[in-house]
This record gives structure tokens, C-alpha cells and sequence, in this order.
């Protein structure tokens, strides 16, 4: 594994604070994966005709647009959460993904030239590779796009939004220090269940590539701009479900600037 870490030792341990916290929203039941949702939105697409779509969809709306919004995210390996036809923070975080893979502005709403991306024929463009022979199993991280892509068998598996480091310079106990997320070839190393306790705050179910200390893991906060102290952050819903899909250890990580 090749680390590029260029922190001296007191903006190293400022590092494991990129991990913010938030509270863990509550849910009632547990969360469906990715396969689940997809099998429920062919069956729900088999069972109810598309309709037009309005010109924008914006989140808190509701309806059978939405629903179709889902099914095609959802069929693209964008997971949105369960297709159940309302535009929440999960499905807003699955758009957030699929504008910054096609090169489309993110935004927080489903332009009709989002729209006419998911609907075409041939299928909107692949994320972009970074790394074309790093493995059939494989972690690709894109901090330009913001995106990271889990490839299994060498086909799109998840492609979730990520928040990683935003630049700002802040303080801890420990010192100040720029956070940096550092590019190169990693693997995943272990997974700790649930929330940890880092100096700054918490994570949630977080997968480490680099010690304890570098992990990709749920928050609540997981914005469009880069916002982190260094970690990878991923939504919270996609958090609780990832580390079933990425054997620890041993995964290959790549972690690119992604303008080359």
C-alpha cells in the first residue's frame, strides 16, 4: 500500500477529526440494499405505467415522477433509498451522484437535462474509471467529481456522493492543520460496527484504509462541497449497508485527484 501522507505529526492527529458527527437519524426498520431496491423498482415499474414527468423534481415532492426517478437510479446503481415515490435527503444524495458523474451543475433539483440523461437509450455515461486495471473488486474515490465507484467483477456496483476534504484550516486540542485527503493506492484494512469515537467527534460504521485513522464512513453531514477533515464521508443510509459489500481487509482503495 502506498501512503502519501505529508502531515507532520500534529496535523496527523488532527486527521481522525475529519470524521464529524452528526446524530445518526433513527429508523424503524432496517435499511434495503442495493439488489433489494433494484428487484422492487423492476417489479414496481412492471406494475404501474411511467408518467409524464413534471419540468423539475425537487425534494419533498411526491408522486409517481418520483417513483420513476428512483427506479432508473436505483437501476444505475445510484441507490436512492427505497423507491417509495418521495423525494427525501437519500434520493437527493443518489442525484447529487448522477450530476457529478455526467458533468451535469449539482444542484438540488432534477433539471429536465437530467432528465433527458436518464432516459436515454443507450444509458447516461459510466462514471469515470480511474484506475482500468486495478482489480475486479475495487474502491475508486474521484475528489474532483466527489463521487466514489465500489466495482464488482469489473461492473458498477454502488457509485455513491462523498464529502472529503474541504481545505479549511481549523483547530483541535491537538494543533491546526489543512486536512488533506491523501491520493494513492490503499486497501481496506479493518471495519469497526456502529459508531466510534474520534477527537473531534464520531463515525459511523467506518471502513480504515490507512490505520485508524483515514476511513470511509457515514455521517450525516455529507454535503455536495468538499467538507471533511480527511476521510471519505459517504450518506448515512449507504454507510449502514457498505461494509457488507467490501471484503476487510484487502480491498483495493484508489483514491484520485481525477483532472488528470
Amino acid at each position: 500500500m502506498r501512503r502519501l501522507l505529508t502531515f507532520a505529526p500534529p496535523a496527523l492527529a488532527l486527521v481522525l477529526a475529519g470524521c464529524h458527527w452528526g446524530s445518526a437519524p433513527s429508523q424503524a426498520a432496517g435499511p434495503a440494499t442495493p439488489s433489494q431496491v433494484a428487484a422492487a423498482a423492476e417489479a414496481s415499474a412492471a406494475a404501474s405505467p411511467s408518467a409524464s414527468p413534471p419540468p423539475v423534481l425537487r425534494p419533498g415532492m411526491k408522486g409517481e415522477a418520483v417513483r420513476e426517478l428512483q427506479r432508473r437510479l436505483a437501476a444505475l446503481k445510484y441507490y436512492p433509498g427505497r423507491v417509495n415515490g418521495r423525494f427525501g435527503s437519500d434520493t437527493l444524495e443518489a442525484v447529487w451522484a448522477f450530476q457529478e458523474t455526467q458533468g451535469l451543475r449539482t444542484r438540488n433539483a432534477v433539471s429536465p437535462a437530467m432528465q433527458r440523461a436518464l432516459r436515454l437509450l443507450a444509458g447516461p455515461r459510466l462514471p469515470k474509471v480511474l484506475v482500468r486495471h486495478g482489480g475486479r473488486l475495487r474502491i475508486e474515490v474521484n475528489l474532483k467529481d466527489q463521487v466514489l465507484v465500489l466495482y464488482k467483477r469489473n461492473h458498477v456496483a454502488l457509485v455513491s456522493h462523498v464529502s472529503t476534504a474541504g481545505g479549511h484550516y481549523f483547530c483541535s486540542t491537538n494543533g491546526c492543520g489543512n486536512p488533506v485527503t491523501p491520493t494513492g493506492n490503499f486497501t481496506t484494512l479493518s471495519f469497526m460496527p456502529g459508531r466510534v469515537t474520534v477527537p473531534l467527534g464520531e463515525m459511523y460504521n467506518p471502513v480504515f484504509f490507512i490505520g485508524t485513522i483515514y476511513a470511509i464512513h457515514g455521517d450525516t453531514h455529507v454535503p455536495r462541497r468538499p467538507a471533511s477533515h480527511g476521510c471519505v464521508r459517504i450518506p448515512m443510509h449507504i454507510a449502514s449497508f457498505f461494509h457488507t459489500l467490501v471484503p476487510t481487509p484487502g480491498t483495493p482503495v484508489y483514491i484520485r485527484s481525477g483532472r488528470a
